[in-house]
């Protein structure tokens, strides 16, 4: 597994349990360093995973709009978190890193939806973000 791989579910994880425990994700984010610097071997994927909610953080209001409008009758609340989490990543990753090829992170956060979530959140996941990238 890559280490952008292991990156993209530590985020998730960050994403995750901030959105279901009702945390501020920068404090989620802050706790996640602490205990990153405690785990050297870690390191690699320690750095693109803070750089990707970051990214969310920064960018959450374009994120969760693009998400919003290409979701096709599914408020975002309304998600199970994991694919809204999964949507923030990849939409970060289609609108603002550029090193990443759209077509890996839609395929990332299909597998990952895949491998987290329920039967049909691969496609849903998908479809949203084929549609963000069109439009992108």
């Amino acid at each position: 597994m890559s280490a952008r791989t292991k990156a993209r579910k530590r985020a998730l994880d960050i994403l995750f349990s901030a959105d279901v425990r009702g945390d501020d994700l920068s404090v989620a984010l802050a706790a996640e360093a602490k205990r990153a610097s405690s785990e050297p071997a870690r390191q690699a994927s320690w750095l693109y995973a803070r750089e990707i909610v970051d990214g969310v953080i920064d960018a959450a209001e374009e994120i969760d709009e693009q998400i919003s409008t290409h979701s096709r009758d599914w408020k975002i609340d309304r998600m199970p978190a994991v694919d809204r989490a999964l949507l923030r990543i990849a939409t970060w990753e289609i609108l603002h890193n550029p090193d990443v090829p759209t077509a890996v992170a839609i395929d990332e956060a299909v597998e990952l939806a895949k491998e987290f979530s329920t039967d049909d959140s691969g496609a849903f996941v998908h479809g949203v973000l084929a549609r963000i990238s069109r439009s992108s």
